[in-house]
């Protein structure tokens, strides 16, 4: 049976609703599939007209009626003197849960084979009139070790987002991002990325968490003006100013060099 398949019997919610009093009696339903098809230690007390409800009604004997936590212990110590299979209420976190509606109902399915030798077979929990099987421990590690796999594979894509090759360098990380794609490929860049952080690991080969927050803050703060001041390098403007101001040196050389030349030629007519 699939770990996640479940049972609820509508009619028998419909007609007498769900409470301590009567959950044994809802689990034990001939059409639920959780149920052992053996007969039960609590079908046997059933049949001798000992129940959790009966018991609260008329008690022991047909004695004082009992309050409801005192007839679940005697509905318990009336199924330590049986063998076989049996079906237990597990009891609630509080005392007053005993008499307050729950909307969740554990139940233990156990071997008995001495008043004080049990084996668990199974657990189940009844919430909100809906039966459950508890899941095992293979399917809780399953289920963990399957949630641990897909958060170390995503972990690894976006790491291999991050990893640059460059000849002269070898495989270097890459996790800073500035909006621009440009930076994060240009070898130049990431040359001299790789010389500042070989330039920080040799002044300062503290881990990260023994340098202390100004500390950290001034070395991402330097690392964000060295990116600034890659980019601004890079800046069009710059790169055209810098032509500019080239170019004008040019042409002042070239005025200054030519009344030179035609002085020297003056002179050679002269003579």
């Amino acid at each position: 049976m699939s770990e996640t398949a479940s049972f609820v019997d509508p009619v028998f919610l419909a007609r007498f609703g769900l409470s301590r009093m009567n959950v044994l009696d809802y689990f034990l339903h001939p059409l639920n599939p959780f149920r052992t098809k053996l007969n039960t230690s609590n079908e046997v007390l059933a049949m001798q007209g000992t129940g959790i409800g009966t018991l609260m009604q008329f008690g022991v004997n047909h004695g004082m009626p009992l309050s409801p936590q005192s007839a679940e212990e005697e509905y318990n110590v009336a199924l330590t003197r049986l063998t076989g299979e049996q079906y237990e209420l597990m009891p609630p976190v509080t005392p007053e849960g005993y008499t307050q509606i729950s909307p969740l109902y554990t139940i233990r399915h156990v071997v008995r084979s001495n008043p004080t030798t049990t084996k668990v077979l199974g657990i189940y929990y009844v919430l909100e009139g809906v039966i459950y099987k508890s899941p095992s421990v293979r399917a809780l590690m399953k289920a963990n070790v399957a949630r641990t796999l897909e958060g170390l594979s995503d972990a690894c894509s976006a790491l291999s987002q991050c990893a640059r090759y460059q000849p002269s360098l070898g495989y270097i990380w890459v996790f800073e991002g500035n909006g621009d794609g440009d930076e994060e490929d240009d070898p130049v860049a990431l040359l001299q990325l790789a010389r500042r952080r070989k330039r920080r690991k040799v002044l300062d080969n503290r881990r990260p968490g023994e340098r202390t927050d100004a500390e950290e803050e001034g070395i991402r703060a330097s690392e964000a003006i060295d990116r600034i001041l890659v980019r601004l390098a890079k800046s069009p403007l710059v790169t055209s100013r810098d032509t500019t101001k080239a170019s004008s040196k040019q042409e002042t050389s070239a005025t200054d060099s030519k009344p030179a030349s035609i002085t020297a030629v003056k002179v050679e007519g002269a003579k």
